[in-house]
Order: C-alpha cells, then sequence, then structure tokens
C-alpha cells in the first residue's frame, strides 16, 4: 500500500475542507452577503455532489485507469477554483462553487475504494491512513484562523488555490489498484440498493447530515457574533478534530465488541444532544468544548462505521456506485437540504431553533436506524 502517498492526498484534501467549512460563510459574510443568501451558496456545494459521484462513478467504473480520472479532476478543481479572484457577485460565485465542487467531489470516492481495497486485511489500517486527513484538517483550520484574524478573510482565497495544488500533486503520485472481489456477482445494483436495511441506513445518514447543516454553514459566524475571536474559533474546529482522530485509532478495537448499527445509533443520539447545546449555550465555553467533543461520536464514530457498512452493503463492481450513491444521498442532498433550511430559518426562528431542528433530525435518523440489520 502506497500508505504515505495516500495520507498526503488526504492530508490536502481534508486541509481545503478545514478551509471551507469554518471558513468560507465568514468570507461570505465579509463579501456583504446575508444568511440566506450563504445558505443557499452552501447548498450549491452540497447539490454538486449530488450528481458528481455517480458521474464519476460511472466513468471509472468503465475505465481501467481510475487514478487518471482523479488527476485530471483534481487539476480541473484547483483551474476553475482561481474564478474567486474574478467576481464577487452572487451568480458568479454560484457558478464557480458549483463548478469547482463537481470535480473537487469527484476524487474523494475513487480514492476511498482503493485504501478500502489496500487494507481490506488489515484491521486499523484504513483509519491510520484516514487520520492524515483528520490531521490536515487540524492544521489548516487552527492555522488559518489565526492567519484571518490578523490578514481578513480574503486570504482563504490563495490559501485554499493553494490546498488543491496539493491535491493534485498527491494524485499524480498515486498507481492504479486492483480491484478486491471485481469477479464477484452481486446482482442488478438496483436490487442491491432497494434491500430495505440499505435503504433504511441510507435515510439515516441522509438525516444525520442534514442535522449538521447549521453546524457547517453558520458555526463560525454564530460564535463570531459573540464576541469569539477566529482563532479560538479555529481551536475549537480543531479540537473537534482531535476528538476524531481518537475516535478512527480506536473504532477498529470498538467494533470486535460492538456491532456497527450500535455505533451508528449512539452516534445519532449525541449528534442530537450535541446540537441543542451549541444552540442554547454559545457564551459558555466549556460547554462549547463539552459538544466539540462529541464530535468524535457524530463524526468519527458515524463516518467510521458507516464507512465500513457500505464496504460490506457494496460488493465487486458495485463499489464504485455503492460509495456514489451513499455520498449522495448522505453528504449530497442531505447536506443540501441542511444548509439551505438553516440559511432561511437562521433569519426567521433564530440559532436556537435552527439548531434545535438539527438535533430533531438526528433523533430522528435514530428512529430510521432501528431498521438495520445488526453488522
Amino acid at each position: 500500500m502506497p500508505y504515505w502517498r495516500l495520507a498526503g492526498f488526504y492530508f490536502f484534501y481534508f486541509s481545503v475542507l478545514g478551509a471551507l467549512v469554518p471558513y468560507w460563510g465568514l468570507y461570505l459574510q465579509s463579501a456583504g452577503f446575508t444568511p440566506v443568501d450563504i445558505g443557499s451558496l452552501m447548498a450549491v456545494l452540497m447539490l454538486s455532489r449530488i450528481v458528481a459521484p455517480n458521474v464519476w462513478a460511472y466513468i471509472a467504473d468503465h475505465r481501467d485507469d481510475r487514478m487518471r480520472v482523479v488527476r485530471v479532476a483534481s487539476f480541473l478543481t484547483v483551474l476553475l477554483f482561481t474564478g474567486v479572484f474574478v467576481g464577487t457577485s452572487f451568480w458568479w460565485l454560484a457558478l464557480v462553487m458549483l463548478t469547482f465542487s463537481f470535480f473537487w467531489h469527484a476524487s474523494l470516492p475513487l480514492i476511498e475504494v482503493q485504501v478500502m481495497h489496500h487494507t481490506r486485511h488489515k484491521p486499523g489500517a484504513y483509519g491510520r491512513v484516514r487520520l492524515w486527513g483528520s490531521i490536515g484538517f487540524i492544521a489548516s483550520v487552527a492555522v488559518l484562523g489565526a492567519v484571518l484574524d490578523v490578514a481578513g478573510p480574503w486570504w482563504i482565497l490563495p490559501v485554499m488555490t493553494a490546498l488543491m495544488t496539493g491535491i493534485w500533486f498527491f494524485s499524480l503520485t498515486l498507481p492504479e489498484s486492483e480491484m478486491a472481489g471485481h469477479m464477484q456477482h452481486p446482482g442488478p445494483f438496483h436490487k442491491v440498493v432497494l434491500r430495505p436495511e440499505i435503504l433504511a441506513f441510507l435515510v439515516a445518514c441522509l438525516l444525520m447530515q442534514v442535522s449538521h447543516g447549521p453546524y457547517y454553514t453558520f458555526y463560525s459566524i454564530y460564535l463570531d457574533s459573540h464576541g469569539y475571536s477566529k482563532t479560538v474559533i479555529g481551536m475549537l474546529w480543531a479540537y473537534a478534530v482531535v476528538c476524531e482522530i481518537i475516535v478512527f485509532l480506536f473504532m477498529p478495537r470498538i467494533l470486535k465488541f460492538v456491532d456497527q448499527r450500535t455505533v451508528l445509533m449512539v452516534s445519532f443520539a449525541l449528534a442530537a444532544a450535541r446540537w441543542l447545546v451549541i444552540g442554547y449555550f454559545p457564551d459558555n465555553l466549556a460547554l462549547l468544548i463539552f459538544a466539540q467533543t462529541l464530535h468524535a461520536a457524530s463524526f468519527g464514530a458515524f463516518y467510521a462505521a458507516g464507512m465500513q457498512m457500505v464496504y460490506t452493503f457494496f460488493v465487486g463492481k458495485h463499489q464504485h456506485r455503492g460509495q456514489a450513491v451513499y455520498g449522495t444521498v448522505a453528504f449530497g442532498l442531505g447536506g443540501a437540504i441542511g444548509s439551505y433550511y438553516s440559511g432561511h430559518t437562521w433569519e426567521t426562528l433564530g440559532p436556537g431553533l435552527t439548531f434545535a431542528i438539527a438535533a430533531g433530525a438526528a433523533a430522528l435518523a435514530f428512529v430510521v436506524a432501528l431498521g438495520l440489520k445488526k453488522a
């Protein structure tokens, strides 16, 4: 397994995420956009994730040079993102965000399948590779928070361009790999997807990502409005990801004693508690730190168990398309709904009720997950 090359790819991919998720909303706010505008523009990022993974999965399934697809997509991501330097109107930024994210979202699902293949006989190996993504997120969010405090939100643009260039560089170093189970015949894809336990899994994951909408879109703006510096905001984001790393390291041991469905259900329940704490106690730093500790469950445990379930549900030739459907439904559709609704409720209902709705979505995910078989 090309460990360090994969680690480098994950580091830069999630470094971009560490700049985009915490600080893009602050940049948009500094450019004069309203909460509704910000929610809509963030939803555009998620909307591209509905289409992009399926397009790229189809292409990958019909080519033997999947890494070439990743390289081309990574290069076009950098090229199209430079459009942010051209204009700042709503529709121009919507177009730039839609096009660059279409190619940005192409690479990770294809890489995830490769990593799962390389690590399928090595318990814990996936987590050790994936943690470099978390380290990249931490480095980005911590350093950029301090930079923006001093230099201003505009500097997110050249920083993200540089980080995207890093993704492209490491994509050039990754080799092709034979896919596990390529000769298996798991049956027609639509019949696999329509199995009741897979439908329940997808709906639960969709609801979980809906619940993350206010957090990903407005958390930094929310704390900024309560007087926290961007450095402190960045450290809170970074602390949450440190907790996530710990979960990734221990998840192989946890899954020896606890089934995947139970891990998901615990993550849904703790996510609901997390959103209520953030929504109603923004001025209590100790409680905010506690809420960020719960990121270990609401993202870390959820992501690790979810990836294992996807790899179990979709075998052989369905692996790329299975990843695509999971990404489309959960992170694409779920993320878009979460960003869009929070943009509209933030002004009309207020932050507290917006996060309460998020808690309700996570609680509903818990109920839906009762339909999952133990795995």
